[in-house]
């Protein structure tokens, strides 16, 4: 194909900045571009790299989906569906829909990545996440490259999680997704006191989808490294969901532990909690560490392998179950 190169490095395809080398690279544009791939189980794909940590070199071809387009699916005076194709990346897509006067993504603005990666890990950021809007995602089956329509009950959501990282996993490519959101008599959620708090601070009493994007940015920005100055993936881990049983045992021996309610039964502690009481936070270990401002999110201070931050994924993961009997999940894919 004339749109692929030979051995090139995938270091400015991750937001981890880990130089790896791929067999080759093939650069996807169109869907129809698939027809030409023999086997698109012999490929590995990547849409905006945020949420993958690279270990090994790449020994096969990789895909990066460059996909482009957004289109109106549905409209009527109160609400809009659009489908956006898989390749677009997300910030930009948010502040598209803020621009046009669209309601429901706007606590999600700046969080890296493709449309693509939306779904799959069920993103989400401030009490919003992708599926309070997703209508479908529309799929590529890797074995047969026929498209299947998946509803939103069909992806199974969880927290950061969904069908294609669970039975689904590596089965399918998503081609594009379609999102329900307001047109007027937008639903805002500023609950999170950092928002109130931005909302305040700034004078602002009634605030519009633009506020609340603004907010969320503000606040991202003051807490998360930007990749292209500090190589990183956000988030590592996911915040971890235990036994209110197992809490209150907790909570007797280290009174400070944090925690939110999930249901009667269960409460979620937050991971960057665990991680920076145990001394984590800010602590560099060789090209690598822990943010100085978010304990949850590991950095690339410049040369590190991906078996650099691996490493210090486990020696954290190790020290919170010794401590507090916890098992921390990645967030990031670990290839």
């Amino acid at each position: 194909m004339s749109n692929q190169n030979l051995n090139l490095s995938l270091k400015k395809f991750n937001t981890f900045g880990i130089d790896v080398s791929a067999k080759n690279i093939i650069y996807l544009t169109e869907l129809k571009q698939l027809d030409h791939i023999s086997n698109l189980k012999d490929c590995f794909i990547i849409g905006g790299g945020s949420n993958i940590l690279l270990t090994k070199s790449i020994n096969k071809p990789v895909i990066i989906n460059q996909t482009k387009g957004i289109c109106t699916v549905n409209e009527d005076e109160n609400y809009i569906e659009l489908a956006v194709a898989s390749g677009e990346n997300w910030h930009e897509f948010v502040m598209y829909c803020i621009q046009k006067g669209y309601g429901g993504i706007e606590n999600m603005s700046l969080i890296p990545g493709s449309v693509g990666a939306a779904p799959m890990q069920n993103i989400g950021a401030y009490g919003r996440e992708i599926k309070d809007v997703l209508t479908y995602v529309s799929a590529v089956n890797i074995e047969t490259k026929e498209i299947k329509k998946f509803t939103n009950p069909e992806c199974e959501f969880g927290y950061r999680e969904s069908i294609f990282k669970k039975s689904l996993k590596g089965k399918y490519f998503v081609s594009d997704i379609g999102v329900r959101l307001t047109k007027k008599n937008h639903q805002l959620n500023t609950s999170y006191g950092d928002i109130e708090k931005w909302l305040n601070d700034n004078l602002i009493k009634v605030p519009t989808i633009q506020d609340v994007s603004n907010a969320v940015i503000a606040i991202r920005k003051s807490k998360l490294p930007d990749p292209s100055d500090l190589g990183n993936s956000g988030s590592f881990f996911k915040n971890p969901v235990i036994p209110l049983s197992q809490f209150n045992g907790l909570l007797e021996k280290f009174p400070t532990i944090k925690s939110y309610p999930v249901n009667d039964k269960e409460v979620k502690v937050p991971a960057g909690w665990l991680i920076e009481s145990l001394g984590w936070k800010g602590k560099r270990v060789g090209n690598t560490g822990a943010h100085k401002k978010q304990a949850l999110v590991l950095v690339n201070y410049g040369n590190a392998t991906g078996s650099e931050v691996k490493k210090l994924a486990e020696d954290i993961k190790r020290s919170v179950w010794d401590t507090y009997q916890i098992q921390l999940e990645t967030e990031v894919n670990i290839i």
